[in-house]
């Protein structure tokens, strides 16, 4: 059997850098076949000196223009491709194994859903797609025969903790419980009047992770965790009443499974999002990842306490969204990526983070969704909302 043909989106981001990390520790079982990014031009051209994928994929002009020059230079024979068309092209491809969904945000939804539709094994990183368009997303999956291994580490651990993975119900699996472990961010233990002065950097300083910015922030609220519930929703075909989380500021347990009997299973390992990444690609073979060993003595303890919800409301907006179900999961999405850009930017308080997510989601009319057109006009929608809604916040906080 050949190498694994890889297609990478989101090339240059956290994921990305971590997977063409394993990728490069195991040459005789992986050849990447295409790359996309968005700004990191630098970072990209030295990816396709070193791995020399067929393709690259940028959404710009400018960009794909900066690329080729640099490429030309180094007598590096990638071609470039661009447009957001090339993105879901590269995605589709036919000679493609795998695809890595790692492109944050709604911006990652149509390369993901191409790979999907093409009936690719798909890594999935981006969450967002499944929080957007999770009856579109799963609707498609049914009928490509699409694979999709979760690399969240929260998932990949539920995942992995599920006893037989194939795909009977949780029910007849004998589960009681799944249990998301979070860290609690950086702010778990601050005194809460203290959370209206943090700042960016403050929000992005992850205690165990390295992670990008617009994740940092969302771990600091919560709402990463409040997506990977609805995430988990879709994915394991859980029911919202299923599904828990639980404060672990050690990061160890990445996510447990509770049976029936008692029963409960977690996996465990340290903070590294090659573990999960690893464990996906080699599927359902194990490889070296290039993670360190696990020192449960050095660790010491582990710890647990329960989510609060007053702390962090994002994670109550998050249910509340699963609750109502329609298009009320991509409002929360639109609406998050709104409020954390602005928070990014010095425009918006961190508290008042919530405050547009939660006035967005009231304003915003509740309907269904069955199709792409719908979530994208409902995306839409949402963002005009909540810009105009931060941009109040903001005039109000000055």
């Amino acid at each position: 059997m050949g190498r694994q043909k890889l297609v990478i989106l989101g090339a240059t981001g956290s994921i990305g850098v971590n997977t063409l990390d394993v990728v490069a520790r195991h040459p005789e079982r992986y050849e990447v076949l295409a790359l996309t990014a968005c700004h990191q031009i630098e970072r990209l051209h030295e990816q396709c000196r070193r791995f020399n994928p067929r393709y690259v994929a940028l959404p710009t002009d400018d960009e794909a223009e900066r690329l080729s020059g640099m490429l030309l230079r180094s007598g590096c024979a990638t071609s470039v491709l661009t447009g957001p068309e090339s993105l879901e092209r590269v995605a589709s491809l036919p000679e493609a194994d795998a695809v890595m969904a790692a492109i944050v945000g709604a911006a990652g939804l149509g390369p993901t859903l191409a790979a999907v539709k093409a009936g690719k094994r798909v890594f999935l990183a981006n969450k967002e797609a499944l929080v957007m368009a999770g009856p579109v997303f799963m609707s498609a999956v049914a009928a490509s025969g699409a694979i999709i291994l979760p690399i969240d580490s929260e998932h990949n651990a539920i995942f992995q903790s599920l006893q037989n993975n194939a795909s009977s119900s949780l029910e007849k699996k004998g589960v009681r419980r799944i249990i998301l472990t979070a860290s609690g961010g950086p702010f778990r233990e601050l005194p809460t009047e203290a959370l209206d002065a943090v700042t960016p950097d403050q929000a992005c300083a992850h205690p165990n992770w390295v992670m990008g910015r617009k994740i940092s922030v969302d771990s600091a609220t919560m709402m990463n965790k409040g997506l990977e519930v609805i995430e988990a929703h879709w994915l394991f075909q859980a029911p919202r009443s299923m599904i828990e989380v639980l404060i672990h500021p050690q990061s160890v347990i990445h996510s447990m499974v509770e049976y029936a009997d008692g029963s409960v299973i977690a996996q465990l390992g340290n903070p590294d999002m090659r573990t999960p990444i690893a464990h996906a690609l080699a599927y359902p073979e194990r490889i070296d990842a290039g993670v360190s060993p696990l020192d449960l003595s050095r660790v010491g303890s582990l710890t647990f306490e329960a989510a609060d919800f007053s702390r962090f409301p994002c994670l109550g907006l998050a249910y509340e969204a699963l609750n109502r179900g329609g298009n009320a999961p991509t409002v929360l999405n639109a609406a998050n990526e709104v409020a954390v850009e602005a928070f990014l930017n010095l425009e918006l308080g961190f508290t008042r983070i919530p405050t547009v997510i939660e006035q967005t989601l009231a304003t915003v009319a509740h309907r269904d969704i069955g199709t792409l057109d719908e979530v994208m006009a409902a995306d839409a929608e949402a963002r005009q909302v909540a810009r105009s809604l931060a941009a109040g916040v903001s005039r109000l906080q000055a």
